[in-house]
């Protein structure tokens, strides 16, 4: 690679012909807009993000107002998005940037980073967006671009290898036009420099990348540790009267947390012995998996149909029409079965 200007020259004026534009959060320098689609494009392609981001604001116009909504509110209006967490963290930004900030997100990076859920990368997204600062980001796509660009072989699953990517990717950063140039980056990850099947005739920055030179862009960036999938069963009872379904909310922690959801046991089996006793009548669902970032989980529907007037069931939890139940934090899997 020729060097740092030579690159963000080449990054910005593809950018300004090729890049993304009129993206909906794009042009404004509003932070709470910047940081809201940010981490909505968190593992979430931007066709998917459009929506949810249009819906999102004319429920919470600013971060006041998404600070004063009940967690409840904020995971219905995500139900769909997945990764769950990253609402909770939202949710949890927006109070401490009220309690603590007077209601205005910090102007730096540094300061950014301090709030709950915003990491580095996000940080200094932000910060180069709103304010101007000439601060880097390293999301996955950038790794990514800069990675094979540079072809920088270390393990980045190694904090001193990533630490030497971060050092590398401050000194590109270019003396004006940071936020073009950290868009430009962006863009080239998510529509040009593809985890497969990278588009490199199309890269402003093919005459100098190392990977492309070496005939394996696919082959960066480096991260020999691979997550350990775990696998799981359970049963799930979809208990209805009526239009209604029968909901309990999960605990604060762990897989689908603060989401409503459908009781839980061993497997389906379980679940047609509990319901033997009652009135009504039963059937077995075809069992599906559903696959997690760490976790294949194989669900069996159980379905109960209670008739009119019969008592609530001794279970946790509580009754939901079906059209309030698909306004609450459901799982994708959950709403799917309830719709």
């Amino acid at each position: 690679m020729s060097g740092a200007p030579d690159l963000a020259t080449r990054v910005i004026a593809w950018q300004r012909q090729h890049g993304r534009q009129g993206l909906p959060w794009q042009g404004n320098r509003d932070p709470y807009r910047v940081w809201l689609s940010e981490v909505m494009l968190q593992q979430t392609q931007v066709s998917t993000v459009l929506d949810y981001y249009a819906r999102f604001l004319a429920r919470f116009p600013d971060v006041a107002a998404l600070a004063a909504a009940p967690l409840d509110d904020v995971l219905g209006l995500w139900s769909g998005l997945g990764y769950y967490s990253r609402a909770r963290n939202l949710h949890r930004c927006a109070q401490a940037v009220v309690a603590e900030h007077g209601g205005s997100f910090p102007s730096s990076a540094a300061g950014l980073a301090t709030l709950p859920g915003i990491g580095r990368s996000t940080a200094a997204a932000i910060a180069a967006f709103c304010f101007g600062e000439r601060v880097a980001i390293l999301d996955g796509n950038v790794k990514r671009v800069l990675g094979r660009a540079l072809g920088f072989s270390g393990d980045l699953a190694e904090q001193r290898q990533e630490r030497a990517l971060w050092q590398l990717a401050e000194g590109l950063l270019p003396a004006q036009g940071v936020a073009v140039y950290t868009q430009g980056l962006m863009d080239l990850g998510a529509t040009v420099c593809l985890q497969r099947r990278p588009q490199c005739d199309n890269c402003p920055l093919r005459s100098d990348c190392v990977a492309l030179a070496q005939g394996r862009p696919e082959a960066y960036p480096v991260k020999t540790r691979k997550l350990k999938r775990g696998r799981r069963h359970n049963g799930l009872l979809c208990l209805w009267q009526g239009d209604s379904v029968w909901l309990q909310q999960r605990p604060g922690t762990g897989v689908w947390a603060s989401l409503w959801s459908l009781p839980e046991a061993a497997d389906a089996q379980a679940w047609e012995d509990q319901c033997a006793g009652w009135p009504g009548e039963g059937e077995r669902l075809p069992p599906f998996v559903h696959v997690l970032t760490h976790l294949d989980w194989t669900l069996e529907p159980f379905v109960w149909r209670l008739p009119a007037g019969a008592a609530a069931p001794a279970l946790p939890g509580r009754w939901f029409t079906r059209e309030t139940a698909l306004q609450m934090g459901l799982p994708a899997p959950i709403r799917k079965l309830i719709s």
